[in-house]
């Protein structure tokens, strides 16, 4: 399993500010409530799989979804070279 980097404050933040609470992106993602409580508290890992279902729950753009599952680092490079990130 290829592990990815998740800024879990922003995850959750998105997710409250979308509307969304942790039971209703469980049963969009088809996964455990128990289980998606265990990612978003970094106990398990969020797949990139997982991570796919989340930007097209979340409708985020490529810019926030650089920002929450790579880093900060190269959401900034992305800017710099000029890239359309929205």
């Amino acid at each position: 399993m290829i592990k990815i980097a998740v800024n879990l404050n922003k995850l959750k933040g998105k997710i409250v500010e979308k509307g969304f609470n942790i039971k209703e992106v469980a049963d969009l993602m088809e996964r455990n409530q128990s289980t998606i409580y265990r990612k978003l508290n970094g106990d398990c890992p969020i797949t990139i799989e997982e991570a796919g279902m989340l930007v097209n729950i979340l409708n985020l753009s490529v810019l926030e979804s650089y920002e929450i599952f790579f880093n900060q680092t190269v959401a900034n490079t992305l800017q710099i070279q000029g890239g359309d990130l929205n």
